[in-house]
């Protein structure tokens, strides 16, 4: 079994994930800090942006509004999270958030268990067009500062 010595990983080692829309940021993964039960990020979406559409096949996710207004989607059903206001999303269930406010909306997220592969963590359900070029891709469960 390896051990791995706590890290802090800071978020400016991070690469931005635009696929899905909004700048997704995974800090605490398997890659950068030996996590073996799940990962950890921040979603930064600005106004009028979005996380499209998708579902975790193997992981409930557990998100926590830390600034902003966003309506999030689950199998269709939109709720309204703010600031200070968390929520647990069960495997399988669709969903997308949307920032409806007028100001940047940071959302810190953590899914686990992880997937088998991490090509098989996300499944999108709908095309989301990204405005960067730049912004290659790599599932969340490989970004980080080891990568």
């Amino acid at each position: 079994m390896t051990t791995h010595r706590p890290r802090i990983v800071d978020l400016s080692e991070t690469q931005p994930n635009r696929r899905r829309g909004g700048d997704l940021r995974a800090l605490l993964t398997p890659t950068a800090v030996g996590a073996t039960s799940g990962f950890m990020g921040l979603a930064i979406v600005e106004p009028g942006d979005r996380i499209g559409e998708h579902y975790h096949p193997y992981s409930e996710e557990f998100v926590y509004v830390v600034d902003g207004l966003l309506e999030v989607d689950l199998d269709g059903e939109t709720l309204a999270m703010r600031r200070d206001q968390g929520l647990l999303i069960p495997p399988h269930v669709r969903h997308r958030f949307r920032n409806v406010g007028d100001v940047e909306a940071r959302m810190v997220f953590h899914l686990g268990p992880l997937a088998p592969r991490p090509e098989l963590g996300h499944v999108d359900t709908e095309v989301t067009e990204t405005t960067d070029s730049r912004d290659g891709y790599a599932p969340p469960e490989r970004t980080g500062a080891a990568s």
